[in-house]
């Protein structure tokens, strides 16, 4: 195993950043907090970063005495990238006809990347979040390595492979397409797409295209503007397109469970949730009623208190 790692600082947290390889797939990750505190691995979801995570959310989380973990996932910001360019047009065809998707990894890797951060860090345990993308990778972990896991928090995501009836509505799923072509997007080309899905995708009526959203996201740009490669979200959305339903996975899932779900959310429909909720024998459901897909400081607000329950429980 190679690892690198150091201490940073901002304004307002300090954090060790790292990176570690395993059979040739770089991670990337950081983590916040003291090192003797209960441990929470975060999964992100499809082609975020892990600078996506809501400042709010780590800061909670931190505030209550927790030592939270996150990474970029492989094809994400600084971790391994992958070599093959797929079109997720034609994955999304023959996903609908049921036909075979090649891919270069599964969510099953994705998951051993996580565990693998874990064993890095000499964690034995961990309290495990994920969303969307990173919620799929989560119940794979959750179901394969129990003993690894203390809680299991689920947010916006599914146990099966989201199609026309149970995922993205067709405006989604338009941004999706067209996102996965753009093989190298020029600083402006992301930022007008970026104000465009998270208008999209979260709070009815959120004012994006402000200052702080601009600086954001174009520190967010240049954090792996010398990797010249666009095609890293299309290979996610094959990992995920090529998965079959987790549905046998989730139902063996033992840890307790809290799942999350927005009522309003265009990308995954809630009633997903609802099936994981009878899945999963040690589970509670919170539908957020304006909520998206998005973890915004007005949505944390309606959900941080059940959370640190949870995990206090589970401590």
């Amino acid at each position: 195993m190679y690892c690198m790692e150091k201490i940073c600082k901002t304004k307002d947290m300090e954090y060790i950043e790292g990176l570690i390889e395993n059979d040739g797939v770089k991670i990337f990750y950081r983590e916040y907090g003291l090192k003797e505190s209960e441990p929470i691995l975060l999964v992100h979801g499809l082609g975020a970063q892990l600078v996506h995570w809501p400042p709010h959310l780590i800061s909670f989380l931190v505030d209550h005495g927790y030592r939270v973990i996150t990474f970029d996932n492989r094809d994400s910001g600084l971790s391994s990238r992958f070599k093959d360019k797929p079109s997720f047009g034609l994955g999304y065809l023959r996903y609908f006809f049921r036909l075979p998707i090649k891919t270069e990894y599964s969510l099953n890797d994705m998951a051993k990347d996580g565990v693998n951060l874990l064993n890095h860090l000499q964690i034995k345990r961990s309290h495990i979040l994920g969303t969307s993308m990173g919620g799929m990778i989560s119940q794979i972990l959750c179901s394969k390595y129990p003993d690894r896991v203390k809680s299991f928090t689920l947010i916006a995501s599914t146990a099966s492979v989201p199609g026309p009836l149970n995922g993205a509505s067709r405006e989604v799923r338009d941004m999706m397409i067209e996102r996965s072509k753009l093989e190298n997007p020029t600083m402006e080309e992301v930022y007008q797409r970026e104000i465009k899905w998270v208008g999209l995708i979260g709070m009815k009526d959120r004012v994006v295209d402000t200052p702080e959203f601009r600086e954001s996201t174009i520190s967010n740009y240049k954090r792996v503007e010398d990797i010249k490669d666009g095609f890293g979200y299309a290979r996610q959305l094959y990992a995920i397109l090529s998965s079959k339903n987790r549905i046998r996975k989730v139902r063996s899932i033992k840890a307790d469970t809290l799942i999350i779900h927005g009522k309003e959310d265009p990308v995954i429909d809630v009633k997903n949730s609802l099936l994981m909720q009878k899945l999963i024998r040690n589970s509670k459901l919170i539908v957020i009623p304006n909520m998206r897909h998005l973890i915004e400081e007005e949505i944390l607000d309606q959900f941080k208190d059940r959370l640190i329950n949870h995990l206090t429980a589970n401590s």
